[in-house]
């Protein structure tokens, strides 16, 4: 399995690079960190930074739940509307990949599964 994300802002009509997003995965304790990265120019994170032992490479994301928190109060600025946007999936098979997806604008914002 593989995961991957980008982020469009719909007001500028380009891909949100830079953006900071973290990944957790829920436990018996709740949402424990596992990985981050940032958004590269096309607004896209292919690739994960491990941040704790819930990540373990070559193996995840595992089936399970799983919060991504896009920090977008550093890319709207101070007066961001929505600080961050918390999006929280299941991923129920091993294999292939899964991609969420933010589209993302100064009052609003919506995500889907992409492929």
């Amino acid at each position: 399995m593989s995961l991957s994300t980008h982020v469009l802002d719909l007001a500028k009509g380009v891909p949100a690079a830079g953006m900071l997003v973290r990944l957790s995965r829920m436990t018996v304790h709740g949402f424990l960190a596992a990985a981050e990265g940032r958004t590269d120019d096309d607004g896209r994170i292919r690739e994960w930074s491990p941040v704790s032992a819930e990540w373990v490479e070559g193996t995840d994301p595992r089936p399970g739940t799983y919060r991504l928190v896009f920090h977008t109060r550093e890319y709207l600025g101070e007066d961001a509307f929505f600080p961050e946007v918390s999006v929280v999936f299941t991923i129920r098979e091993h294999d292939g990949h899964c991609h969420v997806p933010l589209l993302l604008s100064p009052y609003a914002y919506s995500t889907y599964r992409g492929s």
